[in-house]
């Protein structure tokens, strides 16, 4: 594994990188990916990006949120990690894709409808062991937190 890989899980493991990195990651992805009319996502050069286009839980609005992803083999499909950064509290993001199942992302400046699965038992399981070995940060997210990180898989409409 590279060294810069090596420092950057360490790094966002940290609870200091929980803090401040949902104040300007999320913020930084959204005016690079519109400047590159979605080509670019900064976050993405360590680990896979989205742009999640999903309506709101409550007002049916439209929301964007860049996320991490966990581009799955078949390539019609992600998963997306709902780790808040190791902070208590669900994602927002996540009550929207409860609540309204179909979306649609930007990967790699494709617009794609998709619809969410909220993952449970043994394929939430399976999928967990693979996020793990993706980004093996996510372990220490999770053990800060009590409610279980949610995970959904992104399936192409």
């Amino acid at each position: 594994m590279p060294v810069g890989l090596r420092l950057m899980q360490k790094v966002s493991s940290t609870r200091t990188f929980a803090k401040i990195a949902p104040h300007f990651i999320p913020a930084m992805d959204r005016t690079v990916h519109r400047l590159t009319r979605g080509k670019v996502m900064l976050s993405a050069q360590m680990l896979p990006g989205v742009i999640l286009t999903a309506r709101g839980a409550r007002s049916g609005v439209p929301r964007t949120t860049p996320l991490a992803c966990m581009p799955e083999e078949s390539g019609a499909t992600w998963i997306l990690i709902g780790s808040n950064f190791g902070r208590p509290g669900h994602p927002a993001w996540t009550a929207n894709l409860k609540a309204h199942p179909d979306a649609e992302v930007s990967w790699r400046g494709e617009t794609i409808p998709v619809r969410a699965e909220l993952l449970a038992g043994e394929e939430r399981a399976a999928a967990w062991k693979a996020v793990l070995a993706f980004w093996p940060p996510y372990a220490t997210y999770q053990a800060r937190v009590e409610r279980e990180i949610r995970l959904f898989r992104l399936t192409r409409r």
